[in-house]
């Protein structure tokens, strides 16, 4: 009788186990929001958020202007994404595995030359967009986590 308990008390545990690996593989997949992005070029300066301080520009270049679902009146400066490339219309856009650190310094709709796409989630700087995808691509589909 004590090894048929042994036994079921183990099958109930690897269960609630495995249970719970499931549980943690399910959020970290929700961990990242999706959506798009595109590039644009220089001039990156003034920026909404910054003004004309170029001190703003991170070392790598790898910054980005928020579009408008997650601009917040202005709430998103500063704020820090990590970036990946999941797919896009063009096969083999994407750079497989690559992320990029990217930092909000602007507003996609005041940037001073016109990303590639109007309308993305974010519009990255070619630095940041080429770390991470063909330059040549108008539109790619992200993950983004803060």
């Amino acid at each position: 009788m004590t090894s048929a308990h042994s036994r079921r008390h183990r099958c109930w545990r690897d269960r609630r186990l495995l249970s719970f690996f499931f549980l943690l593989l399910a959020f970290r997949r929700s961990a990242g929001e999706v959506g798009t992005a595109a590039s644009y070029r220089p001039p990156y300066l003034p920026t909404e958020c910054y003004g004309d301080d170029p001190s703003q520009i991170p070392d790598n270049s790898a910054f980005a202007a928020a579009g408008p679902g997650i601009w917040d009146n202005g709430a998103a400066c500063g704020r820090r994404y990590l970036v990946l490339c999941i797919s896009s219309a063009t096969p083999g856009a994407c750079i497989d595995g690559a992320t990029v650190e990217v930092v909000v310094l602007d507003r996609a709709a005041g940037v001073r030359s016109l990303p590639t796409r109007v309308g993305t989630t974010l519009a990255l700087s070619q630095a940041a967009f080429q770390a991470i995808a063909n330059l040549s691509v108008e539109e790619i589909n992200i993950e983004l986590a803060m």
